[in-house]
């Protein structure tokens, strides 16, 4: 047996959104972002990805080539279109069954390796594991018992069939991998996962993308002169941006600030999608908010670039791709102390963490800042020299060394049953 095989095919399973789509719409964000970015680059070290997901289209072909090495499967299970995330589980025998038709139409062993992403992906990756006899890795991008801790008020707490989900999967996992040692802390201490089988590998950037240069004000109908802070993510309550308008109401810079806010409406989002509007109009700020449909990658550098300040409010994340690519724009940012973001932006040396989601210092910390335009020069400094700590080719490298560790692993158990069974 080769030391540290490296595994030839991965069969990595998105059930509740595709890569394909445009983040910041519906279900899709950063976890989208992280699949791409991810698969591109093992493809390119000679790894072929097929991504299985869930079609939410009639006219969508069964099997798209993405990029050389990586193909989107299209799995029909359930009605194309009106399906909730939390509707998913009901589907996911049939999307199961399609995953495991897939399979069963090449010559055994055709995956060495699954890569489940969200707790969804993760009950089909446990089954496939148990047909194919690979070994599964499971990222969980988030955790429901940490975001029921942390929940905004208004919002909907995760159910218990989601929390018992995720208990399963983890425990059933051969590796798991989290974004930052934070997350693997989360996982060992509310669902006792096994520390040696977990690993931490953080996101990147595209560092090629996302770099600086000029802003695009008039691109996005913004005055040149005057400040601007942006929001960039799904419309819920868990991204906050009603933080950042009750904020921009309470600040008392004399300068002209205008909030903008890109994304589309989301999860519980989709309950009141005019309810930021509404706030605003309530607040009198209606008219130094400019609301943005989700960019694409162009688009968004420009949007970053475009702004003083970008705003991550969030009551949780993961990671928090927005603040990594804000910052590689050379833009700093201000975000809420939890999650991913402690580690996504470096306190004091490229933007500002914020303890807790009171709009009054929300407002009392982007006014100070927006007040020293030589602190913005030097956290915006700062902010690419922190970015540039993050590629999407050292999270390719760093799954591929976990990948090589649990198919050793796993070969090597094989190896053990055979020889025992010999006697």
């Amino acid at each position: 047996m080769a030391e540290w095989p490296t595994p030839r095919r991965i069969a990595t399973l998105s059930v509740h959104t595709s890569p394909l789509e445009q983040p910041g719409t519906g279900d899709a964000g950063g976890m989208n972002v992280y699949i791409v970015e991810v698969s591109k680059r093992l493809a390119r070290l000679g790894v072929e990805v097929e991504i299985f997901t869930r079609a939410t289209r009639g006219d969508l072909p069964p099997i798209v080539e993405m990029t050389p090495g990586v193909t989107v499967r299209h799995v029909t299970s359930g009605p194309f279109e009106g399906l909730s995330k939390e509707e998913l589980p009901a589907q996911l025998c049939a999307f199961t069954s399609g995953v495991l038709r897939a399979e069963a139409a090449h010559p055994p062993g055709h995956y060495d390796l699954i890569h489940s992403h969200y707790w969804l992906s993760g009950q089909v990756g446990w089954l496939a594991r148990e047909r194919w006899g690979v070994p599964h890795v499971h990222t969980a991008h988030t955790l429901a018992k940490v975001k029921n801790r942390l929940i905004a008020a208004g919002d909907r707490p995760e159910p218990k069939a989601r929390v018992i989900g995720e208990e399963q999967v983890i425990a059933e996992s051969d590796r798991l991998v989290a974004n930052t040692r934070f997350e693997a802390q989360d996982l060992v201490a509310y669902y006792d996962a096994d520390p040696a089988r977990t690993a931490v590998v953080q996101p990147g950037v595209d560092l090629d993308r996302f770099r600086p240069g000029p802003g695009e004000r008039a691109r996005f109908g913004l005055p040149e002169h005057g400040k601007v802070i942006a929001f960039v993510g799904r419309i819920q309550p868990l991204k906050a941006p009603d933080v950042l308008i009750s904020a921009l109401a309470g600040m008392r810079t004399d300068e002209d600030v205008r909030l903008v806010i890109c994304g589309g409406p989301s999860g519980s989002g989709l309950d009141r999608p005019t309810a930021l509007i509404e706030l605003a109009a309530s607040l009198g700020v209606s008219d130094r908010i400019v609301f943005l449909p989700p960019q694409n990658g162009a688009g968004l550098a420009a949007l970053y670039r475009s702004a003083d300040l970008v705003a991550v409010p969030s009551y949780n994340e993961s990671f928090g791709l927005v603040a990594l690519e804000a910052q590689a724009c050379g833009t700093p940012v201000v975000a809420a102390a939890v999650g991913g973001l402690v580690t996504a932006v470096r306190h004091q040396r490229s933007g500002v963490l914020v303890d807790g989601h009171d709009p009054y210092e929300w407002a009392r910390v982007l006014d100070g800042l927006l007040a020293q335009p030589r602190l913005l020069r030097r956290l915006a400094a700062g902010a690419v020299a922190h970015a540039a700590d993050f590629s999407w080719d050292r999270t390719a490298e760093g799954l591929l060394a976990v990948y090589r560790e649990a198919v050793t692993e796993h070969r090597a158990l094989i190896a053990k049953r055979l020889e025992a069974y010999a006697w």
